[in-house]
């Protein structure tokens, strides 16, 4: 079942945390209902594309009004396709909201425990992955391209919320979100050969020779093996059908767009009682 449902022109919301958590907010967002020009037509939040900084900071206001939750209360990172997940907490708000250059360095993963904070990441095809602890109301969201996924940053995830906050892996719900699909995403030899030791003990490999050192790659399909291996239970694992590439006429995609385009933002986030 899909988890994620359109709420309006400019985002997606997952269904299904939020109907029975309704003061959490979480979400994807689409390229309509902005106001920037091509190629960063219309809703971009990209600062680092190229874009106008006014104008995305004026796209990135017309969604916190849309979601009730005020701007100055969101996070934001400079994402080096690492694995690297910063706990954030109120003191933190602001940061990466307005400006490429105060937003956390070196950063594709958050997660808090406190109320009053959006925790936000850019995409144009990579995977955002969604984490929810219910029991103890710890979010948090990461953004994995193939090195990101490759390096485990699930996995990463999953180790931070068990050694730091205790929660056991098992208590975990992830959702795997928007992303280019396993038949758009074709990839050469060497990025196989990164795979193929993580995921050795998979059976149904997530990927399939097309041609002459050409494989089409299921991002998606890995994060979820990966997720599994790190222990968090199958049916705890909500997957996406949605596809930046294959609905072009809805999202941005850094492959179709041949790299000058701008980016959605996976978003969550608890709103203060």
């Amino acid at each position: 079942m899909e988890p994620f449902i359109l709420k309006s022109s400019s985002f997606f919301e997952i269904d299904e945390w939020t109907r029975e958590f309704p003061d959490l907010v979480a979400g994807f967002t689409t390229k309509h209902g902005g106001i920037s020009n091509a190629p960063f037509a219309s809703l971009n939040f990209g600062f680092h594309v190229g874009d106008d900084q006014n104008t995305v900071c004026e796209n990135r206001s017309r969604l916190a009004r849309i979601i009730d939750f005020p701007l100055n209360q969101w996070v934001g990172a400079e994402q080096t396709h690492e694995i690297n997940i910063r706990k954030v907490t109120k003191s933190d708000c602001g940061y990466g909201a307005f400006s490429y250059d105060d937003a956390f360095k070196a950063t594709d993963g958050f997660y808090t425990t406190n109320e009053g904070i959006l925790l936000t990441l850019a995409y144009a095809d990579c995977v955002p992955l969604y984490f929810f602890a219910p029991k103890q109301k710890i979010i948090g969201v990461a953004h994995a391209g193939w090195k990101g996924t490759v390096s485990g940053i699930g996995a990463e995830m999953i180790s931070i919320l068990q050694r730091n906050e205790a929660v056991r892996p098992e208590e975990v719900q992830v959702v795997i979100g928007p992303s280019i699909c396993g038949n758009c995403y074709v990839v050469d030899e060497p990025v196989i050969s990164h795979l193929q030791n993580r995921l050795e003990a998979v059976e149904e490999k997530p990927y399939n020779l097309i041609g002459d050192n050409q494989y089409q790659l299921n991002l998606r399909e890995t994060n979820r093996f990966l997720l599994i291996e790190a222990g968090v239970q199958e049916n705890h694992i909500k997957q996406t059908q949605l596809c930046t590439s294959c609905h072009h006429d809805v999202f941005f995609s850094h492959r179709k767009d041949k790299g000058k385009t701008g980016r959605m933002i996976s978003f969550i986030g608890w709103k203060e009682a």
